[in-house]
């Protein structure tokens, strides 16, 4: 009975802990699902809506005073994968994107945020369009819970500056990976 209550007690910590895990999710775009084609890039031999999808995260930890968002395509043959969203100085107090929001041009873009310089050579969301016959690559999306207001970048920084930029300055992360072939 002793053990019983001692492994009772003990779980309690874990239990609250989990109900605070910092997460990422969406409405059009499901971990481990294929995406589906309104998110998939228009263009290289690709017919997608290319229409970014609403995201969504919640239980940031103390201390969080900025948000950063990317999807990032680790098996893109280049030798060094292939970013797809980067989006930066996201507001503490916004905890959701719309869907439609990675193309810069609907100004709905976060007050202060900044959407830089993708693979595909230009700022806002790029979807997925892997090589034709490659097996399904891999999708992560990830939000950036960071310890500044601002990363000292700009809308023409790359994917790897921005990356590396977030890891030195994030409080924790939170990612789901979907997939996407043809």
């Amino acid at each position: 009975m002793k053990l019983l209550a001692a492994l009772c007690i003990a779980s309690l910590p874990l239990a609250a802990f989990a109900a605070g895990t910092f997460t990422l999710e969406s409405l059009e775009v499901k971990p481990g699902a294929k995406i589906a084609e309104a998110q998939v890039f228009k263009g290289f031999g690709c017919e997608g809506g290319n229409v970014s999808p609403s995201l969504m995260w919640k239980n940031a930890p103390a201390g969080t005073k900025s948000f950063a968002v990317t999807v990032y395509d680790p098996d893109a043959p280049t030798g060094s994968g292939w970013w797809h969203w980067v989006m930066f100085n996201i507001p503490a107090d916004v905890t959701s994107l719309n869907l439609g929001v990675g193309n810069p041009a609907s100004g709905q873009t976060p007050r202060g945020a900044v959407q830089s310089r993708t693979d595909f050579g230009k700022p806002g969301y790029g979807g997925p369009c892997p090589p034709k016959g490659d097996k399904p690559h891999r999708y992560i999306f990830t939000v950036y819970a960071l310890k500044v207001d601002k990363i000292d970048a700009d809308s023409e920084a790359s994917g790897a500056l921005v990356g590396f930029m977030l890891n030195a300055n994030k409080l924790a992360k939170a990612s789901f990976t979907a997939t996407y072939g043809r």
